[in-house]
């Protein structure tokens, strides 16, 4: 406690102390309040239990004395010689009969009298005092009803004293003889009870006349008949009269207090079975001083340690108290230090101690010290961010700048403009485009400038956007502009839009020419095959007419093989230039090859025809001149009739490749027009027929592929198959590729049965239980058109997870080099993708070891005709050694087909050929049969 400025103050830790002080003396009080409380209950309940208890006692020894004296009583009665003696009416028979056992009555019994009445109820034999009970008159009634009944009865009669009375009918010889009476006096009960409890007992009777003055109550008018240490207790009963009424007495313990001592008095009435009986009582006192001693000892000592816990309890608190707060003053004297930054006076004048047990005092110290620190590194981090804010803010000048010159710099358009359109910003090149100063274009709107289209400012405030719009340039050019426009917050709620343009015309202009360039062919600058059969599908529908006309040129290979690759290449380039000067209006376009097609709709075929007559009598008298060799650009034109020759694109184009044909058995007119007869009907049902069969093969996967085995010359290891292409007819038997290819090659079908061929072998290489065997299948010269080959193989490759090396990829040397220029692209993306090139059917054109070493590959398969007349031909062994030779010099291996006998296999180990197929080795098997998972 201590006054400040004339305040009185109690501190914290008195007040703690208080407050426990007073909490802890309540707890006290009613901890010893509750002791004593439960001790006197306790008591209490022991001695209601003890009353209870003796009064049961009382009740039970009576009865069963009754019962002890109802058996004595039995067996006198039952004495034949008393019976017959009170039948005789001789009472010395009587007296003689009993008195053999009445020393055992009375010695072992405690029997204080025994009457014998006869039956007239007339006392016969009386051994002992005698008896007050034989003058009542309601004795005479009582033995009577035991007489009459035969039943035995006991009573209890406290008259000058308590005695208690059993009589029991004498039978003798079938008849009452007479009555035996034995009483006793309750004097050995007194005693029992007076062991059985510990306590002083006393018999009274109710009396109005005092037999004796010393022993009689007049205050309870009441006589004394049995008491135990008379001398003793019967003064204490007189003083206690005095002072309560025997009511007081009944039904519960009275405590008394004599000579300072305390007593608890209570009584049990004895039920004497009569109504004009005085009543009596047996009367306990018990000396309960120890034991109410010993309670308030017991509550002394609980109060006693209670008051010692309160004060150890309050000196420990004040201890603890103490040097914490003291601790917690010193703490609060040092904090403002914190305000002063004088942190290194506040670590020295607090330093940390290491407690084992922690609380909030110390948690405070902690916190205070900690809270120290962080503002010292808090002060040094503000001053270090004050440096840094300097450097920030000439970081963003620096940016300012940066960015001021990038938007001047940069060639996209930047500009920020209102809701409505009033343009506020702009760099450089929105300046340099429109040719407007900056004041200039802050005058016009966005909309007026860049985008005379819809404009909807509100879309874009809210999530930004883009949009594409033109404008035409001060230069006069029309620009393309892709706007990004993105929502900017400026004062307040204020908002504007910064749009930023990406000049796009050139990349416009080059989609334009990507766009050109996927419907046409490069080198003819014609529409190409795609864009000629979409056309052609969208223009045969059920109402529509027209013709199509189908170009092959005639010796073209002739013209690559001798004057090379270039030369045709310039022939195509004339040829596309004539068909589109004389077909203007119509669909021209090279079909793949040196093949073309016009797509004539709406047209007659007298139109058709009159066309194809003209294209053949120009194209003959076209030529070109290379190396002192002259070309011409012959053709053979085949014409066929929508609907007349075909409803479906398919089966015109195959017609019309038919009608090609047919032109090229007829060199003098060399156009054909399909005639309604016989023999080309039958030609036309036969190859709509195939092109049916095909669609459905591919359609319901009916083709199945054959493998040949390749083997490795030098010791017959299988090294890798090769895929044969092969259709089942009706009969179940197998039909030769020569039966159905030559219509798809002419139809176009050709193309989805190498995609077929392609899938299914990437397929089989995944389920060979071998993964070193390789696999080769073929391609026809359309697909080396197909630009989307490529795309469709890498597919393939990355869905059944096969390696692109063990795929190899035949192509003919025909179609190799009918299109040299598209071919060798095709086999070189083949190769990038990782897979293996095979030339086929090598040598039949001599020249051709012109292209050898041009083509990209890595196997040559000498054909087979070469091959099967080996051992007789010294040409052909010329041949095939020249083509091992040159092959082994460009690094490639090589491949004999055709190997149909044992005697070509020296001829071919001595030109050092690598594989050998052939049906000597290996016929074509099913894929089931080689080795498939």
């Amino acid at each position: 406690m201590n006054a400040k400025k004339g305040s009185f103050r109690l501190d914290l830790k008195w007040r703690a102390m208080l407050l426990t002080s007073f909490l802890l003396l309540a707890l006290t009080s009613l901890i010893v309040w509750v002791s004593n409380h439960s001790l006197m209950s306790q008591f209490q309940h022991s001695r209601d239990e003890f009353y209870e208890n003796q009064s049961q006692e009382v009740s039970y020894n009576i009865q069963r004395s009754a019962d002890v004296m109802r058996q004595m009583a039995g067996m006198v009665a039952s004495s034949e010689d008393l019976g017959d003696a009170l039948l005789n009416g001789s009472p010395s028979d009587a007296e003689w009969a009993i008195i053999a056992t009445w020393p055992t009555l009375q010695l072992d019994v405690g029997v204080d009298d025994v009457v014998v009445y006869n039956r007239n109820l007339q006392p016969v034999v009386t051994l002992g005092r005698e008896l007050e009970f034989a003058s009542r008159k309601y004795s005479h009634e009582w033995l009577s009803d035991v007489l009459n009944n035969e039943k035995p009865s006991d009573r209890l009669l406290c008259l000058e004293s308590c005695q208690q009375y059993v009589a029991v009918p004498i039978l003798a010889q079938g008849v009452d003889a007479g009555v035996v009476l034995l009483t006793r006096s309750l004097a050995d009960i007194t005693r029992y009870l007076q062991k059985s409890s510990g306590s002083e007992v006393a018999l009274l009777i109710s009396s109005e006349d005092p037999s004796s003055e010393r022993r009689y109550l007049r205050e309870w008018k009441t006589s004394l008949a049995a008491v135990t240490h008379e001398a003793e207790v019967l003064p204490f009963i007189e003083r206690m009269s005095q002072d309560f009424p025997l009511s007081a007495t009944r039904g519960k313990a009275l405590s008394y207090i004599d000579s300072g001592r305390r007593y608890e008095v209570s009584s049990i009435a004895l039920e004497t079975g009569r109504e004009d009986k005085p009543s009596s009582f047996f009367l306990l006192i018990s000396d309960v001083t120890d034991q109410l001693k010993e309670i308030t000892k017991t509550t002394q000592m609980i109060l006693i340690i209670s008051l010692i816990g309160w004060a150890a309890a309050e000196v420990l608190l004040y201890l603890i108290l103490r040097y914490r707060m003291d601790h917690l003053r010193e703490i609060s004297q040092k904090l403002p230090l914190l305000a002063e930054q004088n942190y290194s006076v506040m670590r020295r004048s607090i330093p940390r101690k290491k407690s084992f047990f922690v609380d909030e005092i110390d948690a405070l110290e902690i916190t205070a010290i900690e809270l120290e620190v962080k503002l010292e590194d808090l002060e040094k981090e503000v001053g270090k961010r004050g440096v840094e804010l300097e450097a920030r803010v000439a970081e963003l000048a620096r940016e300012r700048d940066f960015i001021r010159g990038l938007m001047n710099t940069a060639q996209v358009l930047v500009l920020t403009h209102r809701r409505d359109g009033v343009i506020t910003l702009t760099n450089r090149l929105c300046q340099t485009m429109t040719g407007l100063d900056e004041q200039d274009l802050r005058g016009c709107t966005f909309q007026q400038l860049f985008s005379k289209d819809f404009f909807n400012a509100d879309e874009y405030l809210k999530a930004g956007g883009q949009q594409e719009s033109h404008f035409v340039s001060v230069d006069g050019i029309v620009r393309t502009i892709v706007w990004y426009h993105t929502p900017l917050r400026v004062d307040g709620d204020q908002r504007e839009l910064i749009s930023v343009g990406v000049d796009i015309t050139e990349r416009k202009l080059a989609e334009n020419r990507l766009t050109w360039l996927a419907n046409r062919d490069p080198l003819t600058e014609l529409y190409n095959r795609r864009f000629f059969e979409e056309a052609l599908q969208r223009a045969v529908t059920p109402e529509a007419f027209g013709a199509v006309l189908y170009l092959d040129l005639d010796r073209f290979k002739d013209v690559n093989e001798l004057s090379g690759h270039q030369s045709g290449d310039q022939l195509l380039r004339a040829v596309a230039s004539t068909l589109s000067g004389l077909s203007r209006g119509y669909i021209v376009a090279r079909l793949g090859g040196d093949e073309f097609g016009i797509l004539m709709e709406h047209t007659s075929t007298d139109t058709a025809v009159d066309l194809a007559r003209k294209i053949a009598d120009h194209l003959d008298q076209q030529s070109i001149h290379i190396q002192g060799r002259t070309h011409r650009a012959s053709a053979s034109i085949g014409v066929a009739a929508y609907p007349d020759h075909g409803d479906r694109p398919d089966s015109l184009m195959a017609n019309a490749d038919y009608a090609m044909y047919r032109a090229k058995e007829d060199m003098a007119k060399r156009w054909h027009l399909l005639q309604p007869d016989q023999q080309d009907r039958e030609e036309l049902k036969q190859r709509v027929f195939w092109a049916e069969r095909i669609r459905s093969a591919l359609l319901y996967d009916q083709f199945e592929l054959l493998l040949q085995p390749i083997f490795r010359l030098i010791d017959f290891n299988i090294q890798h198959y090769e895929a044969l292409l092969r259709l089942k007819g009706d009969d179940g038997e197998y039909l030769s590729p020569g039966t159905f290819i030559p219509i798809a090659e002419r139809n176009g079908q050709i193309a989805a049965i190498d995609r077929w061929v392609v899938g299914k072998g990437i397929e089989l290489i995944s389920r060979f239980t071998d993964e070193s065997i390789s696999l080769a299948i073929n391609l026809s010269g359309q697909s080396l058109q197909d630009k989307e080959l490529m795309s469709f193989m890498k597919c393939e490759f990355d869905k059944r997870g096969v390696e692109p090396r063990r795929l190899i990829v035949e192509v003919t040397e025909t179609a190799a080099v009918t299109d040299f220029t598209s071919a060798r692209g095709v086999l070189e993306d083949i190769r990038r993708l990782g897979c293996q090139v095979a030339l086929d059917d090598f040598g039949v054109g001599f020249s051709s070891f012109y292209y050898l070493g041009q083509l990209p590959s890595d196997y040559i398969k000498v054909d087979g005709s070469f091959i099967t007349t080996l051992p007789d031909s010294e040409e052909n062994q010329l041949i095939v050694k020249a083509i091992a030779d040159i092959a082994k010099g460009l690094g490639k291996k090589t491949v004999a087909e055709f190997v149909d006998k044992p005697s070509i296999l020296p001829y071919l180990r001595k030109y050092k050929i690598d594989y050998v197929q052939g049906f000597y080795l290996g016929r074509p098997q099913p894929a089931a049969e080689v080795g498939i998972r």
